[in-house]
C-alpha cells in the first residue's frame, strides 16, 4: 500500500515563507495563513483519500444508525464490525478498524490519518459529554446520545468539532517540523511552554476558522436526507471537498468575525 504525503514544503519558497514568520514572531492567524498557503497543492492531491472520504461517511451514518430501527444492524451495515450491546468505545475501536479496512486496499494520505484521528477525538468528546462518561454509559444511553447529533443544528456543531480538530492538526503537521528549530534560548519560543501557549491559540484559530463550515454542513445534511433518505459515499467525498475548500479560503483570508 503506497502513502502520500501532504508535500516536501521545507523547499519552496512558500515554506521559507512560514519559516520566517516564525522566527519573526507571527502570531496564530498570521502563520496559520501562510501555512494553509504553503500546504495547499499537497492538501488538494489528499482530498479524494479513500480513508478521509470513508471517515466523513461514517460520521453521517452514526446518527441515522443511532435514529434507525435497529442501530446494531444499521452501523454492521455500514462496516463497523459491534458487539451486540456497544458502549461508545466500542463504536470508536469499530469505526477506526472500518476506516483502516476501507484505506488498506489503496493509495492513504497523511490527511487520511488525520482525519480519522479527528474523528475519533470528536465521536469520544461529544458523545462522552451526552453520556457523562465514557465506561459507565450503557447501550440506549450511547444510542440516544448518538441520536441527538442527527438534527440539523447538531449536526452542524459535529461537523465544526471534527473539521476544526482536521484543520489543527493538518497546520501542526507543517509547523511542528519547524518549530524543533526554533525553541531555546533566544529563540522564537524560549521554552516549550511558550510554544504549548502557541499551540493553543493556533487550535483555537482552527476552531473560529471553523465556522466556516457549521450551517453549511447542517443544511447540507438536512437537505441530502430529505431528498435522497441516504447520504452515500459520493455525497460524502463531495461534502468534505467542499468543507475542506471552505476552510481553506477562510484560513487563507483570516478569520473574521461572525455575526
Amino acid at each position: 500500500m503506497g502513502h502520500t504525503r501532504l508535500g516536501a514544503l521545507p523547499r519552496t519558497r512558500a515554506w521559507q515563507d512560514v519559516v520566517a514568520l516564525i522566527a519573526g514572531g507571527a502570531g496564530a492567524a498570521q502563520l496559520a495563513q501562510a501555512t494553509i498557503n504553503a500546504a495547499e497543492r499537497g492538501l488538494n492531491l489528499a482530498s479524494d483519500d479513500s480513508a478521509l472520504v470513508e471517515t466523513v461517511w461514517l460520521l453521517t451514518q452514526l446518527p441515522l444508525a443511532a435514529r434507525s430501527g435497529d442501530f446494531v444492524g444499521y452501523l454492521r451495515h455500514s462496516g463497523l464490525n459491534v458487539p451486540d450491546a456497544p458502549g461508545l468505545m466500542d463504536v470508536v475501536a469499530a469505526f477506526c478498524e472500518a476506516v483502516d479496512a476501507r484505506a488498506s486496499g489503496g493509495r492513504r494520505t497523511d490527511l487520511g490519518e488525520m482525519a480519522q484521528m479527528a474523528a475519533s477525538e470528536t465521536i469520544t468528546r461529544m458523545v462522552g459529554e451526552r453520556t457523562q462518561g465514557l465506561f459507565g454509559a450503557g447501550h440506549d444511553d450511547v444510542r440516544a446520545a448518538f441520536s441527538s447529533l442527527g438534527t440539523q443544528a447538531q449536526f452542524s456543531s459535529f461537523a465544526r468539532q471534527f473539521f476544526a480538530r482536521l484543520t489543527t492538526r493538518c497546520l501542526d503537521y507543517f509547523l511542528s517540523r519547524a518549530f524543533s528549530y526554533h525553541v531555546g534560548e533566544g529563540c522564537r519560543f524560549a521554552t516549550l511552554a511558550q510554544q504549548s501557549k502557541f499551540d493553543q491559540a493556533l487550535q483555537l484559530h482552527c476552531k473560529e476558522a471553523s465556522k466556516i463550515v457549521e450551517k453549511f454542513s447542517g443544511e447540507w445534511y438536512s437537505k441530502v436526507n430529505w431528498e435522497k433518505g441516504v447520504v452515500s459515499k459520493w455525497d460524502a467525498a463531495g461534502f468534505a471537498h467542499v468543507a475542506m475548500r471552505k476552510l481553506s479560503d477562510e484560513l487563507k483570508a483570516g478569520v473574521r468575525p461572525h455575526g
